[in-house]
């Protein structure tokens, strides 16, 4: 069978699995813009967009809808506009995006953190807000009323009951076994709460999909390519990442799927973030003669980027 160009590997990618403009557009900000400075001009966006086929008038209902739900703020400079993550939702934006380029190796302590309510339980909309940020950081529902989750970071935890405001309804506690009581192991719960298995395949499809481009990109591909695969590597990695609960390594079956599938994703990254962030900066320089590189902590991604 022929080898594919990484010019045909592309084409091939968005002709067969065409990425929504406003998850797109998700993932260019979190890895391309929020590196420079976290706002760009609409006539650069439209630029950045443009070889993955979204045209003008669906990129710009992508950033009014992304705008409406919260994560998105547009600013007008006489006839130009910009956009740029809205404050409030930078520290989700942040820590969705670090998850990506975390290395995942969570060590269990033998402990979850458990939520559950009081006895005059909580309104209806508060359950449904709270369940919904509990459910996307990774916890389960492993009880009548009670969330847990193996690892859970108090700092998040603590900004989700402050956004859902329900710091003064639910009780939030750390449960280990006793060693005295005869009962079933604590790790079982994990069975109880978490199908792990479309997540498994997720990550066994993107494996499939990318470890290919491994041997094309052997030698230095143009920037707008880079930038092309860079953003199309992330977009689909963070679509199955962002599903995964991030549970310890020792509670998780083996082999997981998601270790390989990071060592691809970091591969594929290191390959291609160089020329691809000479096409953003060439890109932001055309709107924005200020325009800064990346960041610093840019370079922390992956377990570190050379300079």
């Amino acid at each position: 069978m022929k080898q594919l160009t990484s010019t045909e590997w592309i084409s091939h990618f968005l002709a067969s699995d065409p990425p929504r403009s406003k998850s797109l557009v998700m993932t260019i900000f979190g890895d391309s813009i929020v590196p420079h400075g976290g706002a760009i001009w609409l006539g650069s966006l439209i630029e950045l967009l443009a070889p993955f086929g979204v045209n003008d008038r669906a990129l710009r209902t992508s950033v009014f809808r992304l705008a409406q739900e919260g994560w998105l703020v547009a600013n007008r400079d006489g006839r130009r506009s910009s956009y740029a993550i809205l404050p409030e939702a930078l520290p989700r934006f942040e820590r969705a995006y670090r998850r990506i380029y975390d290395v995942p190796a969570v060590n269990w302590d033998g402990t979850w953190t458990l939520l559950m309510a009081g006895p005059g339980g909580m309104d209806a909309p508060g359950r449904a807000s709270l369940r919904k940020q509990l459910l996307w950081e990774g916890y389960a529902l492993i009880g009548s009323g009670v969330f847990g989750h193996p690892a859970g970071d108090p700092a998040v935890l603590d900004e989700i009951l402050g956004r859902a405001g329900v710091r003064d309804t639910l009780y939030v506690f750390s449960a280990a076994e006793l060693p005295q009581v005869g009962s079933r192991p604590l790790r079982e719960l994990v069975d109880e709460g978490w199908d792990l298995s479309d997540v498994a395949e997720g990550y066994r499809h993107f494996i499939e999909e990318f470890a290919p481009l491994q041997a094309l990109l052997a030698e230095r591909v143009v920037p707008e390519q880079a930038f092309v695969i860079r953003t199309l590597l992330i977009h689909a990695y963070r679509r199955v990442q962002l599903h995964d609960p991030m549970l310890p390594v020792e509670l998780l079956p083996q082999p997981w799927p998601g270790v390989e599938a990071y060592n691809v994703a970091r591969a594929l990254y290191l390959a291609t973030y160089r020329a691809a962030e000479e096409h953003i900066m060439t890109t932001l320089l055309r709107s924005d003669t200020q325009a800064q590189p990346a960041e610093e902590s840019f370079y922390q991604r992956f377990g570190g980027l050379p300079g």
